[in-house]
């Protein structure tokens, strides 16, 4: 597990027993560390140590792509009731970001990534995240091992975040467990639909899609109004259920 060492508005991501080098100074980090210490540097500069949160894997993690925004996470989670000790599979891992959300709420992952050395990454940070006990990233096509997860069990819930998530749709009778749900983000609405279209042919229930929007609020002298810096737009979550 790794912890945050934080001096005013600077955060560091170290593992105990990483070295921290800065222009204010030169720091190691005990291997017994816990948070709340407070460590200093060979320069006298005070850093705090701060336990990893959800939101901090999405900002120090090291990216391969732009990884799911927390509020898409939110929505996943929200709509799928995924647990501890839930099996979830998973596919298009790309950061690891989703996955590792999901390793630290104790559910047991199975994730593949096709891209070796974006795998190799996601792998990374799922020790950062302290998950890598939970969370399995492969590397290869989900398409290519279907009938090999098959054969593993039934799982509680399928994310998917690729784009021939369609073809694992049309799998999802012989994947989920009775009443396990499947999510699939797209960054296209077309996309969105070859997904609904999937679900429904493969027999799956209350299939849904939405559109995540999220907009900041600015409070200024003059009233208070929504951001006009974007509409916030990230993409579409599909969501289905096994009906069986």
């Amino acid at each position: 597990m790794s912890y945050l060492l934080v001096h005013e508005d600077r955060e560091y991501l170290r593992a105990p027993g990483d070295e921290l080098q800065t222009d204010l100074g030169v720091l190691d980090v005990p291997e017994d560390v816990e948070p709340g210490d407070v460590l200093e540097t060979h320069l006298g500069e005070p850093f705090v140590v701060r336990r990893l949160r959800g939101p901090d894997l999405f900002n120090h993690f090291e990216r391969t792509g732009a990884p799911m925004m927390p509020r898409d996470i939110g929505l996943v989670v929200g709509h799928t009731g995924i647990a501890a000790d839930d099996r979830v599979l998973d596919a298009g891992t790309g950061t690891g970001v989703l996955a590792a959300y999901l390793g630290r709420m104790r559910a047991r992952v199975t994730s593949y990534e096709i891209d070796p050395e974006f795998a190799e990454v996601a792998s990374e940070n799922m020790r950062l995240a302290g998950v890598d006990d939970r969370v399995d990233v492969r590397t290869g096509d989900l398409t290519e091992h279907l009938d090999d997860v098959a054969n593993d069990g039934s799982f509680d819930a399928i994310t998917l975040d690729t784009g021939d998530a369609p073809a694992v749709v049309r799998r999802a009778p012989d994947l989920l467990s009775d009443g396990g749900h499947i999510a699939v983000y797209s960054p296209f609405v077309e996309h969105s639909r070859e997904a609904v279209e999937a679900a429904r042919k493969a027999g799956l229930v209350d299939v849904e899609t939405y559109e995540t929007i999220q907009r900041e609020m600015d409070f200024g002298e003059r009233g208070s109004r929504p951001s006009t810096a974007g509409v916030g737009h990230t993409g579409y979550l599909t969501f289905a259920r096994s009906g069986r």
